[in-house]
């Protein structure tokens, strides 16, 4: 017994070893936001001083992207290290999605646990819950907890799609067995009101889509039933993840920890705290964003109150490019003025030209990344790689699979390189692709980037064959076609695409 008690005794003080050193590390992750959207990136008509201050204290990058146009796969890549369009089942997550990361996938979770560090996701999950299908009055998993997350509190799906509820770890929060869930995709009773039938009554009216079961007077894509006592208010949501995730740092302030902390903001539909509406003049979808930039600010609030500031990397980043109407009528269109969400790029959500993916990335860690911006090509893909190496841990083989080792370029270390090439996707069921290579472009489409998402664009014309060929330092909206004047240039880029998607790997063992 005495053997027993030391050994056990030994492994706990091994494991608090493990993790003296290690730095705490959170992930910011916004929706929808794009390139041109936060003042340190040139915003001008919204004001995002805590997002503008993570960016004087840390690294810039110019050349930071997430690895699709949307947000399941990106999200899907970010945890797994591996490109989506690999793995079936990761376009847009319809609402109820089984578990599309199995148990036994390494993510960043499951990675740093060796090293000691412990996880939670805290936000948007949008990748599915159970198996087949998640059970809303049971044990909702697999989820988060089977892949390497010690701790959820979850949006499910995404907020325009139901059930507007959270789960907390593995269940469904406040729910009463007297008022079981139903979520389903067709219309329970003739009588169910939709935002069809019940237009009128709607506080947010929708464009497209986006008329199924409404919630809060806002109508959603999908159908439920029941869950009074679990459901939500939109306008709260911000609020409720900043207060869990202060609480969970403060409960682990003495060990390292992984957070990833997943904002709704400022995805559709956008309903910000009613003491951020009217903020901006850029209407609702401004409003978010000054919300959003809250968030950053009460999560460096927790982390200088706790003295965990110059002991914690915190990476800010966003899911894929900006949209304006994605379904309803909330004023993003008419008071867009001069503003411009995607920068000097083209597209945004929905699209592979750069202002589908190229975004916000801000990597700040005081003491140890000196302030200033960077042009290297760094990926969140590359985030599981990156982080293991920091903790010290090797990366399995078979594991994140795309995902490449830019630590000294997240650290900005003198000399540092980024990745030597991206591919970069939509949704992943139309064929398109882009490959950022060096300064150069390829795009490739298979069928036409339309949506009846509205984007204010940069002048775009598409190539007349199936690929396009730019040289962004000088053309960075894509609009000059360079294909025919550089046919080597673009055979060999070709060449890359098709051998990046046919191996099964891009990362060297």
């Amino acid at each position: 017994m005495i053997r027993l008690c030391l050994a056990a005794f030994a492994f706990f003080v091994g494991l608090l070893a493990q993790g003296a050193d290690k730095p705490n590390i959170i992930v910011i992750m916004a929706d929808d936001l794009g390139y041109g959207d936060v003042g340190c990136y040139g915003a001008t008509a919204v004001k995002t001083p805590n997002i503008d201050r993570l960016a004087s204290e840390g690294q810039r990058f110019t050349s930071g992207y997430c690895s699709a146009s949307t947000c399941t796969p990106t999200r899907f890549s970010l945890l797994t290290g591996t490109y989506a369009f690999r793995h079936k089942g990761t376009g847009i997550a319809p609402p109820a999605a089984p578990a599309i990361i199995e148990p036994g996938t390494e993510t960043i979770a499951s990675l740093l646990k060796p090293a000691g560090y412990q996880s939670a996701v805290i936000g948007k999950w949008h990748l599915g819950l159970g198996d087949p299908a998640p059970e809303w009055n049971g044990e909702l998993k697999p989820g988060p907890l089977e892949i390497g997350f010690d701790h959820c509190l979850l949006l499910p799906t995404t907020n325009d799609r139901v059930p507007q509820v959270y789960v907390n770890d593995h269940r469904v929060e406040n729910l009463s067995v007297q008022d079981p869930l139903w979520v389903g995709n067709k219309i329970p009773s003739p009588d169910h009101p939709t935002g069809i039938t019940h237009r009128s009554t709607l506080k947010m009216d929708w464009s497209h889509g986006h008329n199924d079961t409404i919630h809060n007077g806002i109508s959603r894509i999908g159908f439920y039933t029941g869950g009074t006592s679990a459901r939500f208010r939109d306008e709260d949501l911000a609020d409720r993840w900043v207060k869990e995730s202060a609480q969970w740092i403060e409960a682990r302030k003495g060990n390292p920890f992984f957070l990833y902390f997943a904002s709704h903001d400022i995805h559709v539909p956008r309903i910000p705290h009613e003491r951020f509406q009217g903020s901006t003049s850029l209407g609702l979808r401004g409003d978010s964003i000054v919300q959003l930039d809250w968030c950053v600010g009460e999560l460096m609030k927790t982390l200088d109150r706790l003295k965990l500031t110059d002991k914690t990397l915190i990476v800010f980043c966003s899911d894929n490019g900006p949209v304006l109407d994605d379904g309803y009528k909330d004023g993003a269109v008419e008071k867009l003025g001069s503003h411009q969400p995607a920068g000097p790029f083209s597209g945004g959500k929905y699209s592979v030209l750069e202002g589908g993916t190229r975004t916000p990335f801000i990597t700040r860690w005081p003491g140890r990344i000196k302030p200033g911006v960077s042009d290297q090509v760094v990926s969140t893909i590359d985030l599981a790689a990156s982080f293991a190496t920091l903790a010290g841990v090797n990366l399995p083989e078979t594991a994140c699979l795309d995902s490449v080792n830019v630590l000294p370029a997240l650290l900005g270390e003198a000399g540092a390189k980024g990745r030597e090439f991206l591919v970069q996707q939509d949704n992943g069921t139309s064929g398109n692709f882009g490959l950022r290579m060096g300064d150069w472009k390829l795009v490739r489409r298979k069928q036409g980037g339309k949506t009846q998402a509205k984007v204010t664009l940069k002048q775009h014309k598409e190539s007349k064959g199936p690929h396009g060929l730019y040289f962004l330092p000088d053309d960075p909206s894509e609009s000059k076609d360079l294909s025919a004047a550089n046919p080597e240039k673009l055979k060999a880029m070709i060449e890359v695409l098709d051998q990046a998607l046919q191996a099964p790997r891009t990362r060297k063992p």
